[in-house]
């Protein structure tokens, strides 16, 4: 059970990675974000991405934020994952 859960976990975090990524790579694309599927990714992903916008500005023509954010991303979810495995450890499942 413990394992389903935490292999759950992996999955909602790694599909959350992917939106990401095609939301970045779509981003050169105009065309888009003005498509169903690429507005449903980017109202799914902008609340994340935003927040690092605000604080990093692009450089020019090049937008660093996204990368920091995909960094950010991976290490709060093997952090966030490794808490959920050890909770599962504890309370025994």
């Amino acid at each position: 059970m413990g394992s389903t859960i935490l292999q759950f976990g992996q999955y909602v975090f790694d599909a959350y990675y992917w939106l990401i990524l095609i939301s970045i790579f779509g981003s050169w694309f105009p065309q888009f974000h003005s498509s169903k599927i690429g507005n449903w990714i980017s109202k799914l992903v902008e609340p994340y991405l935003g927040f690092f916008r605000r604080f990093i500005p692009p450089v020019g023509p090049i937008d660093f934020s996204p990368i920091i954010a995909i960094f950010v991303f991976r290490y709060i979810s093997g952090f966030a994952l490794e808490g959920l495995r050890q909770s599962l450890n504890v309370i025994g499942v």
